[in-house]
């Protein structure tokens, strides 16, 4: 599984093509780049996994009862445009209409790399995402990592 890092930013151009920079086509492993998938994500923002990846996210979803509605509709929207894609000569990757339209992405995009995953956004909502008081931030670590550490000591 790669782990993935750095914050990149890039342009839709007319045909709804981001380039993927270099820095962030070096981390892919050998052999992925004609296999990702791309996808809705969490809060407006599209995420790009390797195939190997998205298989390991949807067995996360075999668990799930498909006798249960909430199941159903999470695994529908879950997987709601999920497309595989792969970089073209030039190492852009065409962005689905949908997703383009779930994300608002228009023009400037953040490709945001971390774990196995990578996030587009749009630059507004990224932005916006990323918009937090220091002091904000400082509880967040506070109440999130003490959460973590709870649970490593079970």
């Amino acid at each position: 599984m790669p782990k993935f890092i750095g914050e990149f930013d890039g342009k839709i151009d007319a045909k709804g093509r981001v380039v993927l920079p270099v820095g962030l086509k070096k981390q892919l492993p050998e052999g992925s780049s004609d296999h990702l998938v791309i996808n809705r994500g969490f809060d407006k923002c599209l995420v790009i996994y390797t195939r190997e990846d998205w298989e390991k996210e949807t067995q996360k979803l075999e668990g799930l009862d498909s006798f249960n509605k909430v199941d159903r509709q999470f695994i529908r929207i879950f997987n709601n445009g999920a497309t595989e894609v792969g970089l073209d000569t030039a190492n852009r990757i065409l962005i689905p209409k949908k997703l383009s339209l779930y994300a608002e992405i228009e023009n400037d995009v953040v490709l945001y790399a971390y774990n196995n995953k990578i996030e587009m956004w749009s630059k507004k909502n990224y932005e916006a995402q990323m918009d937090i008081d220091p002091d904000e931030f400082s509880k967040m670590a506070e109440t999130v990592m003490s959460r973590k550490n709870e649970s490593s000591n079970e």
